[in-house]
């Protein structure tokens, strides 16, 4: 086992035990609790809440847990992001990469109805500063996060 360093997650409270929570609307990579390796981003999720926290951890990645990662926007990712935003169940304990932000999930959108080709996905599909998050999938993921502190983020 090896530490994979600091992740933040960015919430109205400090989040000292993590849940799993299935929200009403679809994400990425399914049901699970989302963190990110960029601490900015996790900065500008805290900032939809009136008081802003982020939650900072460690990871501990053991070899026994079924890991996704997507090293870059491809079209497996779009795939993977497609099944899961459908509703699909998938066998990962942790999953991470880029996220389908507002823009992109209505390109996904599009592709989904048939309005957009692939071709034309990837055209659009551009991200303007770099992305990242990582959805924790179930009890036994979540074990293996440790809380480390909080802080209140400035508006």
């Amino acid at each position: 086992m090896s530490p994979l360093g600091k992740i933040y997650h960015g919430g109205l409270c400090a989040i000292e035990r993590p849940e799993i929570r299935v929200s009403t609307h679809p994400k990425d990579f399914g049901p699970g609790f989302y963190c990110t390796e960029l601490q900015a981003q996790a900065e500008r999720w805290a900032r939809r809440y009136p008081s802003p926290i982020v939650s900072v951890y460690e990871y501990v990645q053991p070899n026994a847990l079924a890991v996704l990662p997507f090293d870059a926007m491809s079209e497996e990712w779009l795939d993977f992001i497609v099944a899961c935003r459908s509703g699909k169940p998938h066998r990962y304990d942790v999953v991470s990469g880029a996220m389908a932000n507002d823009q992109v999930w209505n390109y996904v959108a599009d592709y989904i109805a048939g309005l957009l080709t692939r071709e034309q996905f990837w055209v659009l599909a551009k991200f303007k500063h770099p992305t990242h998050q990582v959805a924790f999938c179930n009890l036994r993921a979540l074990e293996h996060l440790n809380f480390l502190e909080s802080y209140e983020v400035g508006k």
